[in-house]
């Protein structure tokens, strides 16, 4: 067995420590950049049209890597994954704080999102192999998912303090310490498994669905420049998903050790609740982009307090997320509060779409937070949950893989997707505010579809009591 259930419970709630300080390190990287690019571009003497490569050398590898990050856990075992990750993205931050050209920042970037690739699976493999399910996964759930949350929306208000009173090279350098200081406990407290005996990592499906994803991920990028019509665009859309479909197949009938077994999309929790996290992610992750826009482009509110206006998203998604969805998995299953928490999503990006140029921060972003925050706070532990629910424990880490790849690849695409569909339309602020509301307002609409997504699933697969694995496992597609 890769992990030792029967730890004390100071152990445990170390472990549950290590797994959301990893997580938070992983997510605030996504975001903490932004606010700082105009200053990187200053320093460094970045081209404009390859200042977004700061951003996406970090996204597309992180999603790229994802699923053969969380298929090493199960492989190599916990300890010395995560210590390899730990590594990665500690050593490749301090180099990209000190870069002092383009290309080793990009290239240091690009080196963080395969560090994020190996760690984020890891910490969600950590909390279901340490913590049985029913409550006290719930509860560990619940607090990896408002840390990681937290992490998201934190990202713009670090980001905006580092860069405002210290320098942009401090956004990357404050992973350091973090990582230095977790791997201590790292080795001291995660288990010492092996991993699986065969120890054959398939490194083909490794490289498909890798390229696959990066591919994919660039064609959509491209459009932002070039339209979706362009030969480029055409040819790298079609090459990623030719390699996609060609992982499939090696899975399917020449791995003799899948990267992604293909038999846990027969279990209707991991099919479906994946699907629902690539189509939040898709909204969710593009909500703090043009969230961030909105209020210095509309309501013309500088970098810090653009971060400040964060603190009500922060602040109640973690409330809504550690304290209220716990006791509600009790007594509802996580269906229901997967749909209701989508729907009240729904309506705040719905009310999102109607601010103008007129409006301040409390009439424009405040009442909308609070039904966004209220609602992404509801939906995003029982979807981590169900997606995670029934998995034998051998395939553990496979299954953090795809949970936490559908969402980052989800966030990617969709906001490629959005920024091509509302972009556009000029840079004068009516065209601006338009083109906000038309972004607030196809998230509401794909909020609603996940919902009906959502509807498909079994009740009741992450309820606060226990349920035998192989009742779970029969619960197929």
């Amino acid at each position: 067995m890769n992990v030792e259930r029967a730890r004390d419970p100071g152990s445990a709630r170390l472990v549950l420590t290590l797994a959301c300080t990893a997580q938070f390190m992983v997510v605030l990287d996504v975001s903490v950049v932004n606010v700082a690019l105009p200053s990187i571009q200053q320093s460094l003497g970045f081209d404009t049209a390859d200042l977004s490569w700061v951003v996406n050398a970090y996204a597309l590898v992180f999603a790229g890597f994802l699923l053969l990050g969380g298929r090493l856990a199960d492989l190599f075992g916990q300890r010395r994954t995560v210590l390899i990750g730990l590594a990665l993205f500690s050593a490749s931050s301090l180099i990209a704080g000190l870069a002092e050209t383009p290309a080793v920042l990009v290239t240091a970037r690009a080196v963080q999102g395969l560090g994020a690739a190996v760690l984020a699976p890891a910490s969600l493999t950590m909390l279901t192999t340490t913590f049985p399910e029913g409550a006290p996964r719930v509860r560990a759930l619940a607090a990896w998912t408002a840390v990681g949350l937290a992490g998201g929306t934190a990202g713009n208000l670090i980001g905006g303090v580092l860069t405002t009173y210290l320098s942009w090279r401090w956004v990357l350098l404050i992973n350091v310490p973090f990582g230095a200081l977790a791997i201590l406990p790292a080795i001291r407290f995660l288990a010492t498994g092996t991993g699986h005996r065969t120890r054959r990592l398939d490194l083909p499906g490794a490289m498909l669905v890798t390229a696959g994803l990066l591919t994919l991920a660039y064609g959509i990028v491209r459009t932002r420049e070039h339209g979706w019509s362009e030969p480029g665009t055409i040819g790298a859309l079609s090459l990623g998903a030719g390699l996609l479909m060609t992982f499939v197949v090696v899975e399917t009938r020449l791995a003799p050790v899948p990267l992604l077994p293909l038999r846990l999309l027969r279990l209707r929790t991991v099919t479906v609740g994946n699907i629902v996290l690539v189509l939040t992610g898709a909204c969710l992750v593009p909500m703090w982009y043009f969230l961030s826009l909105t209020m210095q482009h509309v309501l013309h509110l500088d970098a810090l307090h653009t971060g400040l206006g964060f603190l009500p998203h922060t602040v109640l998604t973690i409330l809504v997320g550690t304290q209220v969805v716990p006791r509600l998995m009790r007594r509802a299953d996580g269906r229901t509060l997967i749909i209701t928490g989508t729907l009240i999503a729904a309506g705040g990006f719905l009310w999102q779409s109607s601010i103008t140029a007129a409006d301040d921060y409390f009439s424009g972003i405040l009442g909308p937070a609070i039904l966004v925050s209220a609602g992404t706070g509801l939906l995003n532990t029982p979807v981590t949950a169900t997606a995670t629910s029934g998995v034998p424990e051998h395939d553990a880490g496979a299954a953090s893989g795809l949970t936490n790849t559908a969402k980052q690849v989800g966030g990617a695409l969709g906001l490629a997707v959005l920024a091509t569909v509302t972009g556009g339309t000029g840079n004068t602020p009516e065209n601006l505010v338009a083109d906000y509301r038309s972004a607030f307002g196809i998230i509401s609409a794909v909020l609603v579809l996940s919902a009906a997504f959502a509807l498909f699933l079994p009740r009741a697969p992450d309820s606060g009591t226990p349920r035998p694995q192989g009742q779970q496992d029969r619960r197929a597609v």
